[in-house]
């Protein structure tokens, strides 16, 4: 079994990208993987990274779940072109992966969700999930979801309702436990 860490969200409850990361994580669990959800709730109350509080139990419980994992799934929102600053952090913690044995996500497939009242800055967001994966040797999902949000895309029991945005975050899912699997029979997870 492989094991995926879901990381995203916002700080606002219920958020469309949680909605969208947890139905991703869903799907990839019916694909076989093992998931630890670290949504928006978690991510904001992390305390900054390299300040104080920087090594809490919070901070320790996000890298070790890191470590262990065999894939990733990102979901961020698009906030004034590029990513959200709780997401951010989080993945600045990464840092604290540098000296591993599979430093930063090495070896990892990471599955990319991008959500944002447009298109252009879903595509903004994902360009960005995109380069800081490549920046910490990840492995991006040839599928990243771009989401435009509306009201009407998720039930309050987070089905997706709209077919378009359901493929893209099942297709997501399912490459990043494909992907995990792969990289973890190879020989990137040996290096």
């Amino acid at each position: 079994m492989v094991r995926i860490v879901a990381l995203g969200g916002t700080v606002n409850d219920n958020s469309m990208t949680e909605t969208a990361l947890r139905f991703a994580a869903r799907h990839a669990e019916s694909r076989g993987a093992e998931i630890k959800v670290f949504g928006g709730d978690y991510l904001r109350h992390l305390p900054h990274y390299g300040g104080p509080g920087h090594a809490t139990g919070d901070a320790v419980e996000l890298i070790d779940a890191v470590r262990e994992a065999d894939g990733l799934l990102i979901a961020a929102p698009g906030y004034h072109g590029t990513i959200s600053g709780v997401v951010k952090n989080a993945l600045d913690f990464m840092e604290d992966l540098a000296s591993d044995r599979r430093p930063y996500l090495h070896a990892r497939a990471v599955g990319l969700i991008a959500t944002a009242g447009g298109e252009q800055a879903s595509m903004g967001t994902l360009t960005t999930l995109r380069a800081i994966t490549h920046a910490l040797r990840g492995w991006p999902t040839p599928m990243g979801a771009t989401i435009t949000s509306r009201p009407d895309l998720f039930s309050a029991e987070g089905d997706c309702l709209d077919e378009k945005t359901r493929a893209q975050l099942e297709l997501v899912g399912e490459q990043v436990v494909m992907g995990a699997r792969s990289l973890s029979l190879g020989a990137g997870s040996d290096s």
